[in-house]
């Protein structure tokens, strides 16, 4: 039988000591283009509010134009728990799917859960399914949809409350290990060196909030209000790394198609073909341009360097500047293509014309001689 003292310490083990939210967040690129003012009409939808600032500021984190949000009533479960959903469309062509998971648990409690909700695939095929129902009706305000859509996962745990952590510091020095799993979604100790490189990616604000983000999911221990600005910004790190994965994807399309262009040389033909291939390089050029700078600006920090800070550390971890610096070099490879494509035709056509007049001389010529013999 156990004595007091052991029941107490029991308890102290056994008792629930973090609560907060699982995220699942699961991201499409569906179209080049959503009008969200006709899809507000045709969905009677909202649109997302704004961050809350981390100080007093007269504006935060501002879209451009600001995405859609619906929230679906309730169409999974995990385990036997029923998820809130919530299905975002975002100006750009990508729409946004977000579960979540309430929990009250351990810190054990929590790294199994992590390890399950990041690698639950019925997460990933009933998200799927909440973008083919929703799309639908939102078909007539997409312009140019995709057959095939690109897709990124994101995972977050937010702590509202961690019991004997009052500050971001205690709770890194207590649990800095148990975070970094939680963030990796392993279940099994990792080495110093992996728990090291996660706790890098930290930062926080006030000494009672923290974020830290990994590749593949983040960890926020804040208030609800504080808590849904960083979730904003983590979303949309997401979303800009699918749209650079899609600018890569079609520029390298467009280049193969020209490299085997310029590998069929010779003939009349040949020379047509290859100004139509430069002119449909350079279309495609300033088409991605435009929609790099569309996707660049979708989102402004005003008066706040923290939110602006964290938007760069977010998208470094999830890899957005690696596939920009992709996009931008193959746009800086199109435009040389593009240069070298349109003086081989100007270099063809006019050795055509140059041959052409000599025939015409040659003519004149025999005719000339013929009319004196």
């Amino acid at each position: 039988m156990l004595q007091p003292q052991e029941t107490m310490d029991a308890l102290e083990t056994t008792a629930p000591i973090v609560t907060g939210t699982a995220l699942a967040m699961f991201l499409y690129d569906v179209a080049e283009e959503i009008q969200l003012e006709e899809l507000r009409q045709r969905l009677g939808a909202q649109t997302v509010q704004r961050g809350v600032a981390k100080h007093p500021a007269p504006e935060y984190v501002g879209f451009e134009h600001p995405p859609v949000v619906e929230y679906l009533s309730k169409v999974c479960t995990f385990g036997a728990v029923p998820l809130d959903v919530q299905f975002k469309y975002y100006d750009y062509g990508v729409v946004s799917v977000m579960f979540e998971l309430p929990f009250s648990d351990t810190w054990d409690g929590l790294i199994q859960l992590a390890g399950k909700w990041m690698f639950e695939s019925e997460l990933e095929r009933k998200a799927l399914e909440v973008v083919r129902e929703r799309i639908e009706p939102a078909r007539p305000a997409m312009v140019r949809p995709y057959g095939n859509w690109l897709s990124e996962d994101y995972y977050v745990f937010h702590l509202r409350e961690a019991a004997g952590s009052a500050t971001a510091a205690e709770l890194l020095r207590q649990h800095g290990g148990q975070i970094a799993m939680i963030v990796r979604g392993e279940t099994a100790d990792l080495s110093d060196a992996e728990k090291t490189e996660v706790l890098q990616s930290s930062v926080s604000y006030y000494p009672t909030d923290l974020v830290v983000i990994g590749w593949n999911g983040a960890l926020i221990y804040d208030t609800p209000a504080g808590a849904r600005a960083a979730i904003q910004i983590l979303e949309y790190a997401n979303s800009q790394l699918l749209e650079f994965r899609h600018y890569d994807d079609l520029l390298t399309r467009e280049l193969n198609n020209v490299y085997r262009s310029l590998k069929r040389r010779g003939g009349l033909r040949a020379q047509w073909r290859l100004a139509r291939e430069a002119s449909r390089l350079e279309a495609t050029t300033v088409e991605v341009t435009e929609l790099v700078e569309r996707t660049d600006n979708a989102i402004k920090f005003l008066s706040d360097m923290f939110a602006a800070r964290l938007y760069r550390l977010a998208a470094g971890k999830v890899g957005v500047p690696d596939y920009k610096n992709l996009v931008n070099q193959k746009l800086h490879t199109a435009e040389e293509l593009y240069g070298y494509m349109t003086e081989e035709f100007h270099q063809g056509r006019t050795f055509l014309l140059e041959l052409m007049v000599v025939i015409i001389l040659v003519i004149e010529l025999f005719y000339l001689f013929r009319g004196k013999g």
